[in-house]
């Protein structure tokens, strides 16, 4: 397969100036509270190939938590 080299240059119908100033991290506030990114240490990265397996990894750890706070105020009542 022959790769072809793109040129980065603008059509002649465009010009620069009328493009405007860009503005730097424009969306970036919006962009942060639309979505939930989290940067995983390597080491846990590691053993978690997917952004599914982390899923099912974190949404069994919370149903086990909550499984042991249920037990725990059910002990609690009975005492």
């Amino acid at each position: 397969m022959k790769k072809t080299k793109v040129k980065d240059e603008m059509r002649p119908e465009y010009q620069r100036e009328d493009l405007g100033k860009g503005v730097r991290g424009k969306y970036a506030s919006a962009y942060a509270k639309a979505h939930n990114i989290v940067l995983l240490d390597p080491e846990v990265a590691k053993a978690f190939p997917s952004e599914e397996a982390v899923n099912k990894a974190l949404l069994s750890l919370m149903k086990e938590a909550q499984t042991s706070e249920e037990l725990t105020k059910n002990s609690n009542k009975r005492q």
